[in-house]
């Protein structure tokens, strides 16, 4: 009895992530429309929001942090860099260091970006508040397990 309810499990687990991530993708045109607005790629995105305004962060904790190779994350900074939103400055607890930060301007862009891609889709209005408070109380214990996950792989507990 346990290994169908293991399968069962399995197989539903299976088909709610395919709901899940069908709507993700159906809603894709949305968040493309904020990164296009604000004349971002996907890659911009991603590094805009692991970068700080105060706390700068190396190009290998970056690279770490990005999971891509030094070589990529020199040319993902350069495009920040000539755009305004973000410098390479002398890191100061290791003047031989070299950190990256935020500009105002890209910590602006970041903040746009953010609300952009945080305003919910169309789609979650119809919901009921029910409904919404089923999948905000689901979300937050996936996130939880998410970052627990994440946790244990940067510890090496893979």
């Amino acid at each position: 009895m346990a290994g169908n309810t293991t399968t069962g499990r399995a197989a539903l687990a299976s088909e709610v992530w395919r709901h899940v991530f069908d709507f993700f993708m159906h809603t894709r045109p949305r968040r493309d429309a904020v990164l296009r607005d604000l004349g971002l790629t996907p890659n911009d995105a991603r590094a805009l929001s692991g970068l700080d305004v105060a706390r700068g962060r190396s190009m290998r904790q970056l690279a770490e942090g990005w999971d891509c190779d030094a070589s990529n994350v020199t040319w993902m900074v350069g495009r920040l860099e000539k755009r305004g939103l973000a410098r390479r400055q002398t890191d100061p607890e290791d003047r031989r260091a070299r950190s990256v930060v935020l500009t105002a301007r890209g910590a602006r862009v970041r903040r746009q970006l953010e609300e952009g891609m945080h305003a919910p889709p169309a789609e979650l209005s119809h919901l009921g508040m029910d409904e919404l408070e089923h999948l905000r109380g689901v979300f937050e214990r996936l996130a939880a397990e998410a970052a627990k996950t994440a946790e244990a792989t940067s510890r090496g507990g893979r």
